[in-house]
């Protein structure tokens, strides 16, 4: 078979991949390599090639500052129009665009390793473009309670918030442990209040998987579930 991938062919791939994803999310059991095998008797590739497809796919998850699912480690050799096929098809699948840029992303981490040698020209007009994103409705109370209930200190790292508000309030950000796009609950058992630093660190940082299970482990309401 040829080695390029029809849209049909890696919107299978992504359907399969947001199916795993939503399962694990809700601790249901699933065998990957049953999946792969699926995809390999429709389409003709090998189990192995899905596989990596599938890592291809956690980058894009990646990228977005999301959680990917366990045991399918990013993989970051795919070109940049791919990636943004995926990122829509993704979108498509699971019904929501959660208004990120996963091929931008993409482009910046590739010349962050070979940077231009000159300073580049940008844009004195940069274009704009208009999109409709998912906007999830937010509880203004459990975000109210986390903050009062952290005193304005980080419940990852514990030190103090980095700022003020202009009302005199410490400055931190209520995190969702389990993202809303992924399927979390807005409850006070799934929300911690964070400095600046551990909130993107728990997005995008290596680490961020670790470090979200050493803060359930950490607080003990995130422990809890409401359902």
């Amino acid at each position: 078979m040829s080695e390029n991938w029809t849209e049909e062919e890696l919107k299978a791939s992504v359907d399969v991949y947001v199916e795993m994803h939503r399962r694990e999310s809700s601790a249901q059991a699933f065998t990957k390599k049953s999946y792969y095998e699926m995809l390999a008797n429709r389409f003709g590739r090998t189990p192995k090639s899905y596989e990596y497809r599938m890592q291809n796919i956690s980058y894009v998850y990646a990228l977005q500052g999301r959680r990917w699912i366990s045991g399918l480690k990013p993989a970051r050799n795919v070109g940049a129009n791919v990636i943004r096929v995926l990122e829509r098809l993704i979108a498509d699948s699971e019904g929501q665009h959660i208004g990120s840029s996963a091929a931008f992303e993409a482009s910046v981490e590739k010349l962050r390793k070979n940077p231009p040698s000159l300073p580049p020209k940008g844009n004195k007009k940069p274009p704009a473009t208009q999109s409709s994103v998912t906007q999830f409705v937010r509880d203004p109370e459990v975000v109210a309670w986390v903050l009062a209930t952290a005193a304005g200190n980080c419940e990852c790292c514990g030190n103090p918030a980095p700022f003020m508000r202009e009302d005199g309030s410490p400055f931190l950000e209520v995190h969702h442990v389990e993202r809303l796009a992924d399927g979390g609950e807005d409850t006070i058992n799934n929300a911690a209040a964070l400095c600046p630093n551990c909130h993107r660190q728990l997005h995008y940082g290596a680490q961020k998987q670790k470090l979200a299970q050493e803060l359930r482990r950490k607080i003990s309401r995130l422990r809890l579930t409401t359902s």
